[in-house]
């Protein structure tokens, strides 16, 4: 799931979230696994995340829904991967967004990806993967490795 920023939010609370997010959408969180540990003792996150068509957003930012009571799902060429509900995140979206913005100001139009969940698995060159969330919409891209 993504959350969209809505106006310049530095140093907030969960309390003051929703004042500064504008929506929430779909996200396909890609990550190259073997690029994030090819180096012993740094995970390269940012370099495993910025691959061509990584990353994909939408298809729709929903500005009027509660996030807490959504179910994201992953499903691979049919077969559902992931079923979670945000509820069960370990870091609740409000959370996300005051704990980043207490060391970045976030900016209108951007996106931050929540992360998945258990189930996650490492794709394969023509794997179809849909990021369906009730409420927001289904998000379908195919990878070509």
């Amino acid at each position: 799931m993504g959350i969209v920023i809505g106006k310049p939010t530095f140093q907030i609370t969960s309390a003051d979230a929703d004042d500064h997010i504008f929506g929430y959408t779909c996200v396909n969180d890609v990550t190259a696994p073997t690029t994030l540990f090819e180096e012993s003792g740094f995970t390269h996150w940012c370099r495993a995340k910025s691959f061509p068509t990584f990353g994909p957003i939408g298809p729709v930012i929903e500005t009027d829904i509660e996030a807490d009571g959504l179910t994201v799902k992953a499903i691979v060429n049919g077969t559902e991967k992931q079923n979670y509900p945000v509820s069960d995140m370990i870091f609740k979206p409000r959370e996300i967004v005051s704990m980043i913005s207490q060391e970045i100001q976030l900016l209108p139009g951007d996106v931050i990806a929540c992360g998945t969940s258990t189930g996650a698995d490492i794709m394969q060159p023509g794997e179809t993967v849909e990021i369906v969330i009730d409420g927001i919409g289904r998000l379908s891209n195919r990878y070509d490795g």
